[in-house]
């Protein structure tokens, strides 16, 4: 391998090419674990406090997606909604799926906090929404911010699913490269290892410091703990 490989490969007009898949990438992730905070806090507080026919609707909705592959769920919305361009489909099959999960995560915060908190509430006179919202609900994402953020780490790998349907994020991008290349330049063996370890080195640095956070964040979660405790 010489550094001929490298200039074949990142010229500016490729480089460029792989941001915009990467700034797609970024943009869907967060996109997606925003929509599905609020989507998922949503189905966990109707499954944990409401029993009639929200709560069942929503343990089965849960049930259902996280018992089933995401694949599944972005293949049927690309290619059976009628609106939206493959992109949307596809962001929102993986908001669909993402949201179940983070259901859980809120749902375990949640049933972590003592019941007496509750009572408590209520004995200063708050009502069981004020309660919830203003007590419960900043205690429940205060214990599970390691898990939501262990989620964002899955979801932005999530997305090179995308690249199966020519969907131009990161991963379809820089792979797509090679054949770009190839037009000016005979593709060696050394040009795809070069850019399959470049995307395993992005992928890598932007996970490994979201989980050095995560890291930080248990270790100060368990501090809390220990001195509530």
């Amino acid at each position: 391998m010489n550094a001929q490989v490298f200039a074949d490969i990142f010229t500016p007009v490729n480089v460029r090419f792989i941001l915009l898949g990467l700034r797609t990438t970024l943009l869907v992730s967060i996109s997606t674990v925003l929509v599905s905070v609020l989507v998922g806090t949503f189905l966990a507080l109707c499954r944990n406090y409401e029993r009639r026919l929200l709560g069942r609707l929503a343990s089965i909705y849960i049930e259902v997606f996280r018992s089933t592959p995401l694949l599944l769920w972005i293949l049927i919305c690309v290619f059976m909604l009628p609106f939206g361009t493959y992109l949307t489909r596809g962001s929102l099959g993986l908001a669909l799926y993402t949201s179940s999960v983070i259901a859980e995560i809120v749902r375990g915060g949640l049933n972590s906090i003592a019941k007496g908190q509750f009572e408590a509430a209520r004995s200063q006179g708050f009502s069981f929404f004020q309660s919830l919202f203003y007590i419960i609900l900043p205690q429940c994402f205060t214990r599970i911010i390691p898990s939501l953020m262990s989620q964002i780490i899955t979801t932005i790998k999530d997305t090179s699913f995308f690249a199966q349907f020519a969907i131009a994020e990161f991963f379809f991008n820089t792979k797509n490269l090679m054949g770009v290349v190839s037009r000016t330049t005979p593709i060696t063996s050394a040009h795809v290892f070069v850019l399959y370890c470049f995307i395993a080195l992005v992928y890598f640095v932007i996970n490994f410091s979201l989980s050095c956070v995560v890291r930080k964040l248990a270790r100060g979660d368990r501090s809390v703990m220990l001195y509530e405790e």
